[in-house]
Parts: structure tokens; sequence; C-alpha cells
């Protein structure tokens, strides 16, 4: 298991070791142990979210205290272009965003810190995104922020997303209750 880290602090992508033969493929897509030098955190629940088409752009999400959420991401089917704004006051990487390449083939899968907005936009049909977490979904403190909040101005390579109503009215960052501190390690 390979771990890259981002220019964003606490984030990182992990690319599993993937053994193969004319049968298929076997790899680790998690692992406690392996992970322990990077974080602590206890994942709780699995999600997985299905979009039909290319240009599907789901975003900027997090959850608020007290239940936000730590998540690891992966494309298992199809191609995503993920991104993550950080958005915890103090940090050195406070407002920057990164993003990244997942798909079914490269395998890769990017760790998201708490305090950190998170959206994809689907590069291909039929995609199939997983993802764990580590707190449950809590309709009360899930939030939205415009995914083209030019305080963030984040380059998603497209024109005319397919949004959903929750994204299309979504305030900006500056409008949205979003509101994390950064802990240093």
């Amino acid at each position: 298991m390979k771990i890259e880290k981002t220019e964003l602090q606490d984030a990182f992508i992990i690319t599993p070791d993937v053994f193969g033969d004319s049968r298929g493929w076997f790899m680790e897509t998690y692992s406690k142990i392996k992970l322990e030098n990077e974080t602590t955190v206890e994942f709780v629940q699995d999600n997985q979210s299905y979009s039909s088409q290319k240009g599907i752009l789901r975003g900027l999400h997090c959850q608020t205290n007290p239940h936000c959420q730590t998540k690891l991401i992966r494309c298992t089917r199809g191609e995503i272009l993920d991104v993550i704004v950080d958005i915890r006051k103090g940090s050195p990487t406070y407002k920057k965003w990164t993003k990244v390449v997942l798909t079914a083939e490269n395998k890769k899968q990017l760790y998201i810190p708490k305090g950190f907005l998170h959206g994809f936009v689907t590069l291909t049909d039929d995609v199939e995104v997983q993802y764990k977490v580590d707190d449950y979904y809590s309709k009360e403190c899930d939030r939205s922020v415009k995914f083209n909040d030019p305080e963030f101005a984040v380059e998603w390579g497209i024109e005319d997303p397919i949004l959903s109503d929750k994204d299309k009215n979504a305030p900006l960052y500056s409008n949205s209750d979003c509101d994390f501190e950064y802990e240093e390690k």
C-alpha cells in the first residue's frame, strides 16, 4: 500500500498493492494497521453512489459538528475527478483545494479528514463511488457549499455540470455555517 501526501494538510492518496494473474486480481482496500502511522480513524459506515452519466457533479459537501466525517473515497466503476477543500480555520492550507482522478482502473483512494468539503464530477457514464466514513449520516449536520464558489475557484474542467437541486441552491462558503478549527497533530 503506497501512501502519497497531497498538498493539503492531513489529506493523502492511497494506492493499494494489486496482485493479479490470468484469473483476475486481489487487493486490500483498507487496512487499519497499515494506516496507523497516518491516522487513528475508526470507520463505522460504508456508502455507495451511482451516477448514470458523464458530467454529474456532486458537491461540495460536508457534515458539521458534532457529526463531521472523515472519508475514504474510491471509484469502483468508471472515472471521477475528486475535489477536496480545506475549510479548517488555522490550517496551513485553509481555503486551498486539490483534485485527483479516481478510476476503477487506477484503484487509487482519497483520504479526506474532518473539516474538508468534498465533491466529484463524473468523467464517464455509469460511475460507482464507494466510501467509508467515521460517523453516521446526520440530516441536521448535512451541508453543501456552492461548487463554483469564487472564494475557492476550483477548476472542475466542466462548463455546465448536472446538479441536484440541493447543489444548485447551495450557499457560498461565506454564507454557510460550516465552521471547523484546525487541530495540529
